[in-house]
């Protein structure tokens, strides 16, 4: 029982530090929209990554066509998060009222929206595919009951440090400003654009070795 919990905790610890573009993304997504926000956010990566944890160990066919199609869906998920860079740069707007206080939208179209986003940059880079597909391989000479405790205690740990950055991001936004949450979007598009750019590269350059 002790062994798969801890290798449940190795792996979510490994997933939770990891520094990517979905990091980012939820501290931002908490500084614009707020807790709720946030934590949309974060569902839809727990979300992506539960039905990357299913076809790995379930549909493995599924998942081995991913494999083998990583070039395109790498490229997808470049576009993507470059899409998503160039959005926060040049397209989105903080809105504030009289006083210059920040404006946030809480409508149920708007949760999902963060929500979707959460999946699907997620669940369209290759290196979260790598990942579970790292973890199932790892596990396969584990008792199904076994692989079950190992992959839902990784889960549960990556979405409770999730949460846990949404909750310190939700601080920082209390003492910005509009103008400084601007710059911060700003900076999240470049990243975005630079994981995008460094992902397509990395998968045209190094796609057949991975």
């Amino acid at each position: 029982m002790l062994e798969p919990v801890v290798k449940g905790l190795t792996f979510g610890l490994l997933l939770s530090i990891a520094v990517g573009p979905v990091m980012f993304s939820i501290i931002k997504q908490s500084i614009n929209n707020g807790h709720k926000g946030g934590l949309a956010f974060v569902l839809g990566v727990s979300a992506s990554d539960i039905t990357l944890v299913l076809i790995s160990n379930i549909f493995t066919g599924i998942f081995d066509s991913l494999q083998l199609h990583k070039t395109e869906v790498g490229i997808i998920g470049s576009v993507f998060l470059i899409s998503v860079g160039i959005f926060f740069i040049f397209f989105k707007k903080i809105k504030v009222d009289e006083d210059g206080n920040q404006l946030m939208s809480f409508s149920k179209g708007h949760y999902i929206k963060i929500f979707l986003a959460g999946y699907f940059m997620n669940i369209l880079n290759p290196g979260v595919i790598i990942f579970w597909l790292t973890a199932t391989t790892a596990t396969i000479f584990h008792s199904v009951n076994n692989r079950i405790i190992i992959f839902v205690t990784c889960l549960l740990f990556v979405l409770a440090t999730d949460i846990l950055k949404v909750m310190l991001a939700g601080k920082i936004r209390k003492k910005l400003t509009p103008h400084n949450i601007h710059i911060i979007n700003r900076i999240s598009g470049m990243l975005l654009i630079v994981f995008g750019a460094a992902l397509i590269w990395g998968v045209l350059k190094f796609g057949d070795r991975i």
